[in-house]
């Protein structure tokens, strides 16, 4: 890796898939605290050791969730990032429902504010719902959504938490490719949520090689589009908004290809983000203990290779994205 003479180890702890903590945050529908620890019991059970959070998933229910898994296992076992930039202040008067769309009270409000006094308080404050006294990774949470201009803020407040030992690393979490690729050199990693997948490839150029050349650790979110590329998708399915007739086609085309080489939508869309060697980890949204054990089933049954082939040959999968050569035998 360029930038290190050795592996962090907080990065040699990471492994392939990563827990997203959006969905028990009660993301669009309400998940009991019951299913919530279900699903991450069933992810340590499975080896996953990397977990994603921020108080932006519902109010900081995400925060607490995981908090509270995450204290029954050997801490130096697992890797924990959580974001800044939303601080969370309480809502007056409160509303019955977070405007947002999280299935919470919506007791709390959020503020951005990504300069160094509100990124310090908004980990504390983070750390306190997680009951932990670190995290491995802090991210900026979006600063594009709230300001272009803000990302040069961010980026200098987490240089300066790093420095001063309140993270091993730090780094952006956001949906926006084109943008990342300037702040790449002080960045130990990068969360990039739905901007490559086998429906989406705009990120290669503006930022996978880029990140690649760089060495920052990337992770890809958003690999199931929503949950379109997990099964083959209804005229219902949505991908960021209800899917168009010709997204549902191709996705359709896509798994038809799948079925020829004996493989399912949901294994090639887990392997696919791999083939671009920039990419370290995909992170998963599971909200049940099934969701977990499906996704792991499906990424250790590797595609056969002339899958990628005949994708790229249909014109349904960017030609760019598939850089990782199959392994020859001894």
């Amino acid at each position: 890796m360029a930038r290190w003479t050795t592996v962090p180890e907080w990065h040699s702890r990471m492994g392939r898939v990563g827990f997203g903590g959006a969905p028990i945050g009660n993301l669009f529908t309400a998940v009991t605290d019951e299913q919530a620890e279900a699903a991450l019991e069933a992810a340590w059970a499975g080896g996953v050791r990397y977990f994603d959070t921020a108080p932006h998933y519902g109010l900081g229910l995400s925060e607490r969730r995981i908090g509270s898994a995450v204290r029954a296992w050997p801490r130096r076992e697992v890797v924990i990032s959580t974001k800044v930039g939303r601080l969370l202040m309480p809502r007056c008067p409160p509303r019955a429902r977070d405007d947002d769309v999280f299935e919470v009270p919506g007791s709390l409000e959020r503020f951005w504010d990504f300069s160094l006094d509100g990124m310090r308080r908004s980990l504390e404050d983070s750390l306190s719902r997680l009951g932990l006294d670190r995290v491995d990774i802090v991210l900026a949470h979006d600063p594009d959504l709230f300001d272009p201009a803000a990302t040069e803020m961010a980026v200098e407040s987490l240089v300066r938490l790093r420095a001063e030992g309140l993270s091993a690393a730090i780094g952006i979490g956001t949906n926006s490719s084109e943008y990342v690729k300037d702040y790449l050199p002080e960045l130990d990693f990068v969360l990039l949520a739905g901007r490559h997948n086998l429906l989406e490839h705009e990120a290669i150029e503006d930022f996978l090689d880029p990140a690649l050349a760089s060495g920052t650790v990337v992770v890809l979110g958003g690999v199931l589009a929503s949950g379109l590329l997990a099964t083959e998708p209804e005229s219902s399915s949505r991908y960021d908004r209800t899917a168009s007739r010709e997204v549902l086609s191709r996705v359709r085309a896509i798994a038809s290809i799948c079925l020829d080489y004996k493989c399912s939508l949901l294994q090639a869309a887990l392997a696919f983000p791999f083939q671009h060697p920039a990419v370290n980890s995909i992170l998963l949204g599971m909200r049940s203990r099934s969701e977990v054990r499906e996704n792991l089933l499906a990424l250790a049954d590797s595609p056969p290779p002339g899958l990628w082939s005949a994708l790229v040959q249909s014109g349904l999968v960017d030609g760019r994205a598939i850089r990782v050569l199959p392994r020859l035998p001894d």
